[in-house]
C-alpha cells in the first residue's frame, strides 16, 4: 500500500463517517434516558452500555487507525466516558469528539496510514484497512441499539431510508 492509496482510502472514508456519525447521533438521540437500563435479554448489554460503547469505540478505532496502532485498555475506556450520565451527555460527547476525530484522520499523513499494524495477533494489516473493520463495528452496535428503541417506548429514527415511526422525506 503507498501513502497515495492510504490516503486516498482516508479521504473516502471521512466523508462517509461524516455521514455515519449524523446517523449515529440521531439513534443516541433516540435512547429515552429513563429508560437506558432496558436490554432485552440477561446475555445483552443495556442500552445504556451499547450508547457509551458506541459513542467510545468509534473514537477509539479512529485514534488507532491514525496512531497506527491497536491497544485497547479497558481503565482508559472508562475514563473517556466516566463523566458521562445521562444520554445527553453521550450525545453532546459524541458531537463534540467526533468529528474531531474525522478531522484528524483526514489530516494524519499517508505514510502513517499505510503502515502495518498488528490487530491483536489476529492480523496484521496497514493501518488505513482498519478503517472498514471500525465502520462495521459501529454499524453493528449502533444496529443492536436501534432494535431496543421501541421496546423502550421511542421511535426509531430515518438512517439509511425511511422507518415506520420517520418515513422517508422527498429531496426539495
Amino acid at each position: 500500500m503507498t501513502a497515495d492509496h492510504a490516503r486516498a482510502i482516508a479521504d473516502y472514508f471521512a466523508d462517509m463517517f461524516d455521514l455515519e456519525g449524523a446517523n449515529t447521533l440521531k439513534v443516541l438521540r433516540a435512547v429515552p434516558n429513563d429508560r437506558r437500563d432496558y436490554k432485552p435479554d440477561e446475555k445483552s448489554r443495556t442500552a445504556w452500555e451499547l450508547a457509551t460503547h458506541i459513542a467510545g469505540s468509534d473514537l477509539w478505532f479512529l485514534d488507532s487507525v491514525c496512531d497506527a496502532v491497536f491497544v485497547y485498555d479497558p481503565e482508559v475506556e472508562n475514563k473517556r466516558t466516566a463523566g458521562l450520565n445521562t444520554i445527553d451527555d453521550v450525545v453532546e460527547f459524541y458531537k463534540r469528539e467526533y468529528p474531531k476525530r474525522i478531522q484528524r484522520l483526514r489530516s494524519t499523513p499517508g505514510e502513517q496510514l499505510a503502515k502495518e499494524v498488528d490487530f491483536f495477533g489476529m492480523t496484521k494489516e496497514p493501518s488505513i484497512w482498519f478503517l472498514g473493520l471500525a465502520n462495521n463495528h459501529g454499524v453493528h452496535h449502533r444496529g443492536q441499539l436501534m432494535t431496543y428503541l421501541r421496546a423502550m417506548g421511542s421511535k426509531v429514527p430515518s438512517i439509511y431510508g425511511g422507518s415506520a415511526d420517520e418515513p422517508m422525506q422527498a429531496a426539495g
